[in-house]
């Protein structure tokens, strides 16, 4: 190992950032409720890459992810009952 190599640099401190830009970032979409607050449970299940090919596709070209893609396919398939 070279001198040049073993000395640490200090990457410095954080830029200044304008507190109107993070208020925004910060309140999301406007309606005081954040994503985690609605969508809690995880669900992970094993897909070939072929299909995650097309899901991703068919995402992109609806101009949505593909959380937001199977949220709503699974919404439409098994709707809430009201009952």
């Amino acid at each position: 190992m070279t001198l040049a190599h073993s000395k640490r640099r200090a990457i410095g401190a954080r830029p200044l950032t304008d507190p109107h830009a993070e208020a925004w970032i910060r309140q999301g979409d406007g309606n005081g409720i954040q994503k985690g607050d609605l969508y809690t449970a995880r669900l992970t299940l094993d897909i070939t890459p072929a299909l995650r090919a097309r899901i991703k596709v068919s995402a992109f070209t609806q101009g949505m992810t593909v959380a937001e893609l199977l949220r709503d396919l699974l919404e439409r398939e098994f709707p809430e009952k009201t009952s």
